[in-house]
């Protein structure tokens, strides 16, 4: 009797090892992993992945891109102000997902297609939307410097960002010397204390301060 044949593994392509390679980043919070981790988890020598990919700088090029393709693009006819804010959840909710990426994003030489379509249609959406050619870079700028800061200072939390700070608020609040610091005391009893209180929800309230500031001004910038 004649066994089985083992199964075909599927041809390695591009796209599977860039999948492969963010997923162990995720796992990992790292970069790039190594060529030959990176081959271990693909079950391949690591000399196939040098048919895709030259060098290990490639791949990261790759994931950075894989991520912007998860962002949502501002649509080309919508309100600028309400695709900017879809958009900024967007990227928010990829680099929640994928924290590797934080200050990887906009550092490529060699940008992928997915940032280059991205970064076209942010800059278009607020092109439309009235804004200068020096104005939409100004835009550009506070908002991602904004989304990068708020989520790398959210995963730094000491608690869930989504919930779980009146722990942490209240344990800081035993700590503190009676009547040393009462302007930080009253802000943890009467805010981030309080049952119910998430972090996470700070971040609509600060970009809408930014939208509002942009919208004021993007009439006044040549």
């Amino acid at each position: 009797m004649t066994a089985d044949p083992a199964p075909r593994r599927a041809p390695l392509t591009r796209e599977i090892v860039l999948r492969a390679a963010v997923a162990l980043a995720d796992e990992n919070g790292a970069g790039a992993p190594s060529m030959r981790t990176l081959a271990g988890r693909l079950g391949v020598e690591a000399t196939s992945l040098y048919h895709h990919f030259r060098t290990k700088d490639l791949i990261l090029d790759g994931m950075v891109d894989t991520v912007f393709a998860e962002i949502e693009l501002p649509p080309p006819a919508a309100d600028w102000r309400t695709a900017i804010r879809r958009r900024s959840a967007s990227l928010r909710a990829a680099l929640l997902r994928h924290p590797w990426a934080i200050g990887l994003m906009d550092s490529r030489t060699h940008p992928g297609p997915a940032t280059l379509r991205h970064h076209d249609a942010v800059i278009g959406c607020l092109r439309r939307g009235g804004f200068s050619i020096a104005g939409a870079a100004h835009a550009f700028s506070v908002l991602d410097s904004y989304l990068y800061g708020f989520t790398l200072q959210e995963l730094s939390l000491p608690a869930a960002p989504d919930g779980g700070m009146d722990e942490v608020a209240g344990a800081i609040l035993d700590g503190l010397p009676l009547g040393e610091f009462p302007y930080l005391a009253e802000m943890i009893t009467d805010r981030a204390s309080r049952p119910g209180y998430a972090y996470a929800g700070e971040f609509g309230v600060g970009l809408d301060l930014i939208l509002d500031g942009l919208r004021r001004e993007r009439r006044s910038w040549a």
